[in-house]
């Protein structure tokens, strides 16, 4: 671990969600004192009058914008406009805090969907805007893409420290478990799930089943995300060459997603049929990333795929116990 201030003033955007909450407990147990969290209930960060406002006579050293409107592929093809304008919002909105506020630091937290569709794997940070994206979350990727130039412009003009971390498909605990808008492990998993409780021979998924991903566990992306945190700027500007930190965070290892359905499926003892729907999109065949910097500063990840699916399923069962 990095050198620290237990009293660091610290702004987590997105503290309920599957990321936020999982840098949440992670500080918590770094016993951090001072870290400042809202509700969507009590602020709209979309709204920049409101993020003023709140903050106004708040003093914030470090900023972790993990807010974004997020979700699966038939979620980023139903609402496109909404994921391309709040996030967007969101990101403008926080990115200026940090620049009035002085912070010093930011993490702004990207996505893998930021690389074109048919780049090179294991996909290198350099890969960025040398392709076409892919369809399915395009306006969710340029949105992300526009907070990364967004971050690159106010570190140039106003010498703003901002680190941007660009993780794969993360799943853990405290993630969307709806069957049709979710991300994939969290959407198989109720799928499976309810299939077992009300004895149906089979379950029907999206796609072929031949696309491969790699997936992060939320604690191992949020332990990333505190080390970048307190990194020393000197290591990073080396690392960098004083360019703004663009950071692949990733495990190293895929799966297709027929094995990942067939891994769920023992997890949970379901004991029917698998049907992949091919009229549904597949999505990039396969996208993992090239995360050796962030290796080479000291991180790597702890929780293999199994445990971690194991770690979420025993999460949830109960919620679904007759």
């Amino acid at each position: 671990m990095e050198n620290y201030d237990k009293n660091s003033i610290i702004f987590l955007a997105g503290h309920n969600g599957l990321v936020g909450s999982a840098i949440h407990r992670r500080l918590k147990a770094l016993k951090f004192k001072k870290i400042i969290t809202v509700s969507k209930k009590k602020l709209d960060l979309r709204n920049p009058i409101k993020v003023e406002k709140f903050f106004k006579n708040k003093k914030i050293d470090y900023l972790i914008i993990a807010a974004a409107k997020v979700g699966g592929i038939l979620a980023n093809k139903n609402y496109q406009d909404e994921f391309l304008i709040d996030n967007i919002n969101i990101q403008n909105n926080l990115l200026l805090l940090a620049k009035d506020k002085k912070i010093k630091r930011t993490i702004f937290l990207g996505s893998s969907c930021i690389y074109p569709k048919n780049s090179k794997t294991p996909i290198k940070e350099n890969s960025l805007l040398t392709g076409k994206l892919e369809k399915t979350n395009e306006c969710y990727a340029i949105a992300k893409i526009a907070g990364i130039k967004l971050s690159e412009a106010l570190a140039k003009r106003y010498k703003l420290d901002i680190v941007a971390i660009m993780p794969t498909n993360t799943y853990g605990k405290n993630d969307n478990f709806d069957m049709d808008n979710s991300h994939v492990i969290p959407g198989m998993i109720t799928k499976f799930i309810k299939a077992k409780r009300e004895n149906k021979n089979q379950v029907k998924l999206f796609g072929t089943g031949r696309p491969e991903r790699e997936f992060i566990y939320s604690d191992d992306l949020a332990n990333a995300i505190v080390k970048m945190i307190f990194i020393s700027k000197k290591k990073l500007n080396k690392t960098f060459k004083n360019e703004l930190p663009i950071l692949n965070v990733g495990t190293g290892q895929s799966i297709s997603i027929k094995d990942l359905a067939l891994l769920i499926k023992k997890i949970i003892n379901y004991n029917g049929k698998i049907i992949f729907d091919k009229n549904y999109p597949d999505g990039t065949m396969k996208k993992n990333l090239d995360s050796r910097i962030i290796k080479s500063l000291g991180w790597a990840p702890k929780i293999k795929i199994d445990e971690g699916l194991n770690k979420v399923y025993n999460s949830i069962k109960n919620y679904y116990s007759e």
